[in-house]
């Protein structure tokens, strides 16, 4: 069968990267821009470093700020108005994930305005013209959204998340500063890194991997491994190695799926408002160990990508619980919490159905149900 990939068009890497914005803005002939970003970005200066640019070659701009983490619907409907109203041309995506997703959600709707109620847009929607031109810059180093074809929005009403796989929506232009990442705090820049980690090895042992993604995967975990505990300490080295791993990361899974997992931590997100890398790095050793009989010799390699010595001399249950047991480790070294504390036991069942409905449970190796789901969660308590 054969793979689909889908990628920017044009990515820029490195310090200084977002020096070319206005230089993709004026070649494209783009004449307004809409700048989504959330409420603290813009507070602490961080937006700034991107509006400062556009001001200073008088590109003209309007800002959006009515964003949360894990965004919902109304922060899209109001989006959408604000677009229309600003009478823009194209999105400028300053933020992490809830930016991204919002300003993917708006551009979609805009131009295909049969989807405005917003849920529409769950799963494979069938969109049919491209996205309003994103402009994608990230202030975090781990979901990779300005790279992917996906996006998630949080439903309040139904106390869920849903997840929307569309190839409209990705960013025509990337811009991967770490010098953007570097006001980032300890603990967001913790849990984005260990939710890159688990798009990478999820991405890795998903039933649609393929070679092209393997290689992608397996970079991403070394370059994680060896960069997010530095990182953490704010080392502008460990800054600039999780932006890039983190952007490959999403080159890979965004074309191939995820798992359980992210299947599992969506729920969380939704339900608790545990904020989605740390949902994602207490589920990912769960879920490794859940998977690791179905996904071959593949443990083998994270465990080397992710640092582990003595790997060729190890058994095939070695090297899987050694490669589990790295990640426990690096999740445990960066200050990540091994449970939800809001976790109660009555709410599991919920849980457990949301989970099983997710779009990223089907790409799990190993074929669930909604019972085994539950005993999952249960080993949280």
């Amino acid at each position: 069968m054969a793979t689909r990939i889908i990628l920017n068009g044009t990515s820029y890497h490195g310090k200084g990267a977002i020096a070319e914005i206005v230089t993709e803005i004026k070649t494209r002939g783009f004449k307004k821009a809409f700048v989504c970003s959330d409420p603290d970005l813009v507070k602490f200066g961080v937006t700034a470093k991107v509006t400062d640019l556009l001001k200073a070659a008088k590109v003209r701009f309007e800002l959006y700020s009515n964003i949360k983490p894990n965004p919902t619907i109304e922060n899209v409907k109001s989006g959408v108005a604000a677009f229309k109203k600003a009478k823009a041309d194209c999105i400028i995506a300053i933020g992490g994930g809830s930016s991204m997703d919002t300003a993917k959600a708006i551009g979609i709707i805009i131009t295909n305005p049969k989807f405005a109620n917003v849920r529409s847009l769950e799963g494979a929607a069938p969109t049919k013209n491209p996205s309003v031109p994103i402009l994608a810059v990230p202030t975090t180093a781990g979901t990779a959204a300005e790279v992917t074809i996906n996006y998630v929005i949080t439903d309040t009403e139904r106390n869920r998340k849903f997840v929307c796989v569309d190839p409209h929506d990705i960013p025509v232009v990337a811009f991967v500063d770490p010098d953007m990442m570097s006001s980032m705090p300890k603990g967001l820049t913790a849990a984005t890194g260990m939710d890159a980690l688990t798009h990478a090895i999820e991405g890795y042992i998903t039933k649609g991997a393929a070679p092209i993604t393997d290689m992608l995967h397996i970079a991403a975990i070394k370059m994680i491994a060896e960069n997010l505990r530095a990182a953490v300490k704010n080392d502008p080295k460990g800054r600039e190695g999780m932006a890039l791993g983190q952007y490959v990361a999403g080159m890979g899974f965004s074309n191939v799926g995820l798992g359980i997992v992210h299947a599992m931590a969506h729920p969380l997100s939704a339900y608790y408002d545990t904020p989605h890398g740390v949902a994602c790095a207490i589920m990912l050793p769960i879920g490794m160990k859940y998977n690791a009989k179905f996904s071959g010799t593949k443990y083998r390699d994270i465990a080397i990508a992710m640092g582990v010595k003595g790997v060729e001399k190890m058994t095939q249950a070695q090297y899987r619980k050694a490669a589990i047991a790295a990640v426990e480790k690096l999740s445990e070294d960066v200050g990540i919490p091994k449970t939800v504390a809001a976790l109660k036991e009555t709410d599991i069942d919920f849980l457990a159905k949301s989970a099983f409905a997710d779009a990223c449970r089907s790409g799990n190796p190993r074929d669930t149900s909604v019972e085994e789901i539950t005993e999952l969660y249960k080993s949280l308590l």
